[in-house]
């Protein structure tokens, strides 16, 4: 009997196996801290809390290599694959609050969780008051998980680990059977979606650094707008820069918020496939009508000039739906019109594929369909209407599931806003914080704008916001499935 038990258990789980792809993960952290060196001795600041978080990394990377030394990572399951992605955020948060720790810039472990968690996930909300007097290598840090998070260490798990099964690639994509396979092997999208990632960086960090910015904020600011993550050097993020650089960041923000796929069809010059993307075209629909909603709120409501009121609306409506979190302007401060309108953009999202969270206006975009196929059934009714994207089928189980993650995420912002109101957040602030971090945005509403902090925030909903943030960086449904009954039946 207990052989027989021992056996079916292996096939449920693979335990070494997940233990080799997290020592991977843990690896490719190790290394990160070491990047974070020639900023400290640039600026004459001190290497221990990089060389420590470094050496605790890389000694569980060792042990957990030890121990995984002979897993076959080619029998790896889908249960193996969703526990490991799953496991591998969490521990990279973990070992991210070691900088914050060691160097004493955050002494609790909650507030080290927060941002740490918030870093990678490329939220951008934070409970430090005061950035400005952080050591420029922390700040550097801060910036770089932003980058990490947002789609590198995605990246480097598929180049090292191309034989999962369930990528990380396609944690930030829809369903299987919505992806467009832009090529066929996974390695080679890899180094694709690398080479438009680095390549949309360095080009940020050369058009704001011709402008006001040093070369320094220029590269932190570049990482947080490229993984749409938000974190800036200043304690009142872009609204410190000039128009130059606000509008520098309002373009790669829009950028970065665009599917990678319609970059690698780009660079090949298959123009039809871009315009084919109705992904594509929405968004930019979403984005240019909201912007001039508030635009038009702007300049009818106060003195601005219509520069000012475009620059303004425009670049917080931009960062809002792409889930960059970066503000040029307190919107607490607009109309209440213009306001409402921002808490509705918290739930859009960027396109599929990008580095931004949300909902995904793929997934806006069938409900739309869904919703035109009702009324055209209810006119029609012997009329068969289907669901198409980009000109392909979309089928019924595929349909149901975006369906699903839509009711999932709307019921999952319901609970999190009861339980944070239960903390003693008033209503606006509670909404605002579990609608924000569950999309990656930072900023909220209420006590928790763009001007200010989480920072007051009792130490059990900073806990239940980091979380959000890990599930909703993770599309909800990967650690769900965690603790349905049928993932751990045989």
């Amino acid at each position: 009997m207990f052989p027989e038990f021992r056996v079916q258990s292996m096939k449920l789980i693979n335990p070494l196996i997940i233990l080799r792809i997290l020592s991977t993960i843990l690896l490719i952290e190790s290394i990160a801290f070491l990047v974070c060196l020639p900023v400290a001795l640039i600026y004459k600041e001190t290497l221990f809390p990089f060389l420590w978080s470094s050496v605790i990394t890389g000694f569980f990377y060792f042990v957990f290599r030890f121990t995984s030394r002979n897993a076959d990572i080619t029998k790896i399951s889908n249960r193996d694959s969703y526990l490991a992605v799953t496991f591998s955020w969490i521990l990279f948060v973990l070992m991210g609050t070691l900088p914050y720790l060691i160097s004493g810039t955050i002494p609790s472990y909650i507030d080290a969780f927060f941002e740490s968690a918030s870093g990678f996930t490329t939220t951008g909300a934070s409970i430090l008051r005061d950035v400005e007097i952080l050591p420029f290598s922390i700040l550097f840090w801060r910036s770089l998980t932003h980058w990490i998070g947002g789609i590198g260490i995605i990246v480097l798990v598929i180049i090292v680990l191309p034989s999962l099964r369930i990528t990380g690639y396609q944690l930030f994509t829809l369903e299987s059977s919505l992806k467009e396979k832009i090529h066929p092997k996974t390695k080679a999208i890899g180094f694709r979606i690398m080479f438009i990632y680095v390549g949309l960086t360095i080009a940020e960090i050369i058009m704001l650094n011709l402008g006001d910015m040093n070369i320094f904020d220029s590269v932190c600011h570049s990482f947080g707008t490229i993984a749409t993550g938000g974190f800036s050097t200043k304690n009142n993020s872009l609204q410190f820069y000039s128009p130059y650089s606000q509008y520098v960041v309002m373009i790669f923000m829009f950028l970065a918020g665009t599917s990678q796929v319609v970059y690698y069809y780009l660079g090949k010059l298959n123009f039809s496939k871009v315009r084919k993307n109705e992904e594509l075209w929405f968004y930019i629909a979403v984005a240019v009508i909201a912007g001039a909603i508030a635009t038009t709120i702007l300049l009818s409501n106060s003195s601005r000039s219509f520069e000012e009121a475009f620059r303004e609306g425009f670049f917080q409506i931009i960062s809002i739906i792409t889930c960059t979190g970066f503000a040029s302007a307190d919107y607490l401060l607009w109309p209440v019109a213009g306001t409402l309108l921002i808490f509705v953009m918290m739930f859009s999202g960027g396109s599929t594929g990008s580095t931004s969270g949300g909902i995904k206006m793929a997934r806006h975009l069938i409900v739309l369909k869904n919703i035109k196929s009702a009324f055209i059934r209810l006119n029609h009714p012997k009329v068969h209407s289907v669901i198409k994207l980009n000109g392909k089928l979309v089928n019924e189980s595929t349909n149901i599931s975006i369906i699903s993650f839509v009711l999932l995420y709307l019921f999952l912002f319901i609970v999190g806003t009861i339980i944070i109101t239960s903390t003693g957040a008033d209503p606006v602030t509670s909404a605002s914080s579990v609608a924000t971090c569950m999309a990656g945005i930072g900023p909220g509403l209420g006590t928790v704008g763009p001007m200010s902090n989480f920072a007051n925030m009792p130490e059990i909903t900073k806990v239940v916001l980091s979380l959000l943030m890990i599930i909703g960086r993770l599309e909800i449904i990967t650690v769900f499935v965690l603790f349905t009954r049928s993932f751990w039946k045989l």
